[in-house]
């Protein structure tokens, strides 16, 4: 009986597991994670009930926004197209304006073989007539930095026989409107 028992383990460990050894095989790509928006919305204004006859303000409200995908670029052009819709008692102040599109600044920077990351800027391009008013850029801000990854938004306004004004540098919290 002891002479069988290190035979059999033996057997055992010639057999292995049944699993013949192969090279590595390749089956698909790294892995990936998606992160998904925060929201796909926009910013649009809503009138503040006022019990006298003051002048009219506004509050910044979050709408849903009919976009093709998640990025910046196509809340964008939503909150610009909203200009020609009807809009159900909400408004805008983007009126006369168009989006042009946008850059970023999210490429990090490299310090002693160590990537950091920059501090991000996105630059929104636009072109109109008029003058753009703090309510327009709180929409146009508040909107882009729904991305987190966006610190500050640079707004710069285009002309077609001049060149381009930037209109500032800002983050939502920086234009100090409320919100409903």
């Amino acid at each position: 009986m002891r002479g069988r028992a290190p035979a059999v383990a033996g057997l055992l460990l010639a057999a292995g597991c049944g699993i013949t050894p192969t090279n590595v095989v390749d089956v698909t790509g790294p892995p990936t994670v998606r992160i998904p928006p925060p929201s796909k919305t926009i910013y649009l204004l809503k009138p503040e009930p006022r019990q006298d006859s003051r002048s009219e303000r506004f509050l910044l409200t979050k709408e849903p926004a009919d976009v093709e995908n998640d990025t910046v670029d196509s809340l964008l052009t939503a909150l610009f197209q909203a200009n020609d819709r009807q809009l159900g008692g909400l408004h805008t102040a983007l009126r006369g304006f168009t989006y042009e599109g946008t850059q970023d600044s999210l490429n990090p920077v490299t310090r002693d073989e160590t990537r950091l990351p920059r501090t991000s800027k996105l630059t929104v391009y636009i072109k109109g007539k008029g003058t753009l008013s703090k309510l327009g850029k709180a929409q146009i801000v508040c909107t882009a930095q729904q991305d987190a990854s966006f610190e500050q938004v640079k707004i710069i306004r285009q002309f077609p026989s001049s060149p381009p004004r930037e209109e500032g540098e800002y983050t939502c919290g920086d234009l100090k409107l409320p919100t409903s």
